[in-house]
């Protein structure tokens, strides 16, 4: 299962994006766009803890019960399921559900003008060139690891360091 990685140092960016995209034409009207910004941050942020937790969860499981590391991606996946929580590949739509929720109810929306397809659209561009940028990171450490045996434990080693040191270099 695929993550949509968020990264917080990158939120504040993404969440201008996002706001910027549903004021360019109109769709969404707000004396306060800081505000707003905030409001999707928020929305983004609680996304990441949440999306850990789970994480946190199904190693506890995976260790409680004994089994091996290979199993980690079925937990993940009962126990968002869970939680009602979507991970991988909808991910997107289930924070942008959670994007259109927020401004149906923030006290910072003034007005919005587009249906709820037409808000997707126009905040799934900013979410799809974000995670984009995680796949490239991924898609770099792989290429420096072709000489290493995917699924070992070196690799799996090897992996996380090279994509740490990545991330931080790229500012992620």
């Amino acid at each position: 299962m695929a993550a949509m990685r968020l990264h917080n140092a990158k939120l504040p960016e993404l969440a201008r994006q996002i706001v910027d995209a549903l004021l360019a034409q109109g769709d969404v009207e707000t004396g306060s766009p800081t505000e707003v910004r905030a409001d999707v941050k928020a929305v983004l942020e609680q996304y990441i803890r949440d999306e850990q937790q789970v994480m946190e969860r199904a190693k506890e499981v995976l260790a409680a019960r004994g089994l091996p590391a290979s199993e980690l991606p079925r937990l993940k996946r009962m126990i968002s399921q869970e939680r009602g929580i979507k991970l991988g590949d909808e991910a997107i739509d289930y924070i942008l559900d959670q994007l259109v929720e927020m401004l149906m109810h923030s006290q910072n929306v003034d007005e919005i003008y587009a249906d709820d397809v037409t808000l997707r659209r126009k905040m799934r561009d900013p979410l799809r060139k974000h995670a984009q940028i995680d796949d490239d990171v991924q898609a770099e450490v792989r290429s420096q690891l072709k000489h290493v045996k995917e699924g070992s434990a070196l690799w799996e080693v090897e992996y996380q360091r090279m994509l740490d040191d990545i991330r931080r270099r790229k500012g992620l």
